[in-house]
């Protein structure tokens, strides 16, 4: 190996040794996560609700707290627990949490609250009374230990159930003075109470956020029901957990999805068949007018998983896959397709695990890594549950129907104002256009029916002013369209373009290339249905066009009648009865029109230059919108009663 030259005489490193007191006070970080304020997006309690929001949060701090509660709930998955006190001293610095607990031997007091790797909850592979593997939030023995040398002020008092002893330890300056009671005989309850406060040493401001303080309390009482909780006085109790927590936020749109204890079998490292039993509760609440992105309530042994992790991840895709496949047959009917936004937006998820030996990805516990034994329950839990889910609320079925039919015709909009400038630029090969260049606002626009109107328009109308466009046969029904097909349709597409119309745009009349648009289409069955098929066209899209009388119809004379006083245009043969009863008048000649295209050139200048066609007037917007789903919608069965109606 090569030699490095160095001079004769190098200074060492220092090797130091320090001990807990210093390596927790000056490296709380390790331990507790950042001591910096940071802004998290989370929840906090009203009097009677919920309400979402940024928050000022310091991790350290609410972690050293959380972990003296925590110990509490430990003894609550024991069964030694019922009732949890906390009291937070009005300048919010010193907090004291007491429990009913039974205690533990005053001999270990010192060493569980000043020593690391101190504690009773290390039997990862051990079981209960009834077999299961144990199920804590503490694992490391690090927590109360952590707070307490990170204080100034730590002071416990056990009360021991089984030696009815008691005994009250003060901690000061991070333990570096101890002092204790004598030992004595209690009456009432047994359990711990410590008293805390923070050391601003460590902490730089000891004051503790009360309402944060207060939102853990009342989630710890949501995630453990039957457990009671007394803040300044406040109870919080619950019987039915998460649940209330979902109808707290929104009483009318939350649902349970589901509440399961998944019971497994697993080896211990002694290779020992052991049993292990995971709680899962999840429910949801669903704001139909929210636009927001998909959030997330979740717990983990009652820890709250700020950062989200494996549980999170895995409920929700699991989700989404099976609403996907239960939707697909109704989305392919409605010619959209479902993403995952339409099926998560203004979603949140509430989600509940108890389950033994969770792994974080860090002591401070706001991210949950993949486990096998949880994965399995997670998959089998929501494939059980979304059946009955589905049944028990098919308004939420229709609502993300309904969000991807809003979204595609949304994304249609966009295409048509893109489509609708691009077409504006191009020359439309059927439009006969009137040939006035400046003031267009005398313009009309005869959509005719077939290409042979369009001969007989070319030489009788008003070149300067009146223009027309050919349809091929009938035009579509826009009402069992979608918005793409619409944009599709070559001639809406011409028409669209010919006038000057984008689709969800509204008419502008100062912009408009015609200021009337009439149909003109041939006096039989055919022509009506035509000219009740462009009506709903207009409006739907464009209502207003009728507010402003642009849209209007002529009819095409069925009959051409020449008498010795002149030539009569009739629309009915009823009409030309009444001219053969007349009295004075001598028939030389009667011309029956079967369309447009066998109109004489005297007939077409009759109908172009009437001084008023027939305006459709829309007066009552709902009832218009009404009867044209009646005649044009996708329910038959409404037809069949109105024509049947007497």
């Amino acid at each position: 190996m090569a030699t490095t030259k160095r001079s004769k005489k190098i200074k060492e490193a220092e090797i130091e040794s320090k001990d807990q007191r210093w390596h927790c006070r000056n490296r709380v970080t390790l331990v507790f996560g950042s001591n910096d304020i940071e802004e998290l997006e989370t929840y906090l309690y009203t009097s009677k609700g919920v309400k979402f929001q940024t928050v000022q949060f310091h991790q350290a701090k609410s972690k050293a707290i959380e972990e003296i509660l925590d110990n509490c709930i430990d003894e609550f998955y024991r069964n030694h627990v019922t009732e949890i006190k906390v009291d937070l001293s009005d300048d919010c610095q010193t907090v004291t949490i007491s429990d009913n607990g039974i205690g533990f031997p005053l001999t270990k007091v010192s060493q569980v609250y000043t020593e690391f790797r101190t504690g009773s909850k290390f039997k990862d592979e051990e079981t209960d009374s009834k077999g299961f593997l144990f199920r804590t939030l503490g694992q490391n023995g690090l927590g109360a230990a952590a707070t307490c040398l990170t204080s100034d002020l730590f002071e416990a008092t056990v009360k021991h159930h089984n030696s009815k002893k008691e005994q009250t330890y003060t901690f000061t300056d991070g333990a570096l003075k101890t002092k204790k009671t004598k030992t004595k005989a209690f009456r009432g309850a047994s359990g711990v109470k410590i008293k805390v406060k923070l050391a601003k040493e460590v902490y730089k401001n000891p004051k503790i956020d009360k309402e944060l303080l207060r939102k853990r309390i009342i989630d710890l009482a949501y995630n453990n029901p039957g457990l009671k909780f007394i803040f300044n006085k406040e109870v919080h109790f619950y019987k039915k957990g998460l649940l209330e927590l979902a109808h707290r936020i929104n009483a009318k749109s939350s649902y349970e999805f589901g509440v399961v204890a998944h019971k497994y079998e697993t080896l211990n490292a002694k290779k020992k068949k052991v049993k292990g039993l995971i709680d899962m509760t999840v429910a949801l609440v669903v704001d139909k007018k929210s636009d927001d992105r998909e959030k997330f309530i979740s717990f983990v042994n009652s820890t709250p998983t700020f950062d989200g992790g494996f549980h999170n991840d895995r409920i929700k895709r699991h989700f989404i896959n099976h609403i996907k496949e239960k939707l697909a047959r109704a989305a392919k009917k409605e010619k959209v397709t479902v993403n995952d936004n339409d099926i998560l937006q203004g979603l949140t998820f509430i989600i509940g695990i108890v389950m033994p030996n969770p792994r974080f990805e860090s002591q401070t516990k706001r991210k949950l890594v993949r486990d096998n034994q949880l994965e399995k329950a997670i998959d089998a839990f929501v494939t059980k549950n979304i059946k009955k889910f589905y049944k028990k609320h098919p308004e939420y079925l229709e609502l993300i129907i309904q969000r991807a039919k809003t979204r595609t015709h949304f994304q249609d909009l966009k295409d048509a104002s893109k489509q609708g400038k691009k077409a504006k630029k191009q020359r439309i090969e059927k439009l006969l256009d009137a040939n006035a260049r400046k003031d267009r606002s005398e313009c009309t626009l005869f959509i005719c029916e077939g290409d042979s109107a369009i001969g007989g328009l070319r030489s009788a109308r008003d070149k300067l002013n009146q223009g027309g466009i050919a349809l091929r046969g009938k035009p579509m029904n826009v009402s069992q369209a979608t918005l793409k097909d619409v944009l599709a349709n070559d001639e809406f597409s011409n028409i669209m373009a010919s006038i000057g119309l984008t689709i969800g745009v509204p008419a502008d009349p100062s912009i408009l290339r015609f200021s009337k648009i009439v149909f003109l289409s041939d006096s039989d069955v055919d022509g009506g249905h035509i000219n009740t098929l462009l009506t709903n066209f207009f409006y739907s899209f464009w209502p207003e066009m009728f507010e402003m009388k642009m849209i209007q119809i002529t009819k095409a004379p069925l009959f051409e009648v020449v008498t010795d006083k002149g030539t009569e245009y009739i629309e009915s043969p009823e009409a030309l009865e009444k001219i053969k009863k007349k009295k004075g008048i001598k028939i030389k000649e009667i011309q029956r029109n079967k369309g447009l295209g066998e109109m004489s050139q005297r007939a077409f200048k009759h109908v172009l230059q009437k001084d008023d066609f027939t305006i459709i007037t829309a007066k009552d917007a709902k009832k218009c919108k009404n009867i044209l789903h009646v005649c044009f919608g996708k329910d038959t069965q409404l037809r069949k009663d109105l024509l049947l109606d007497d």
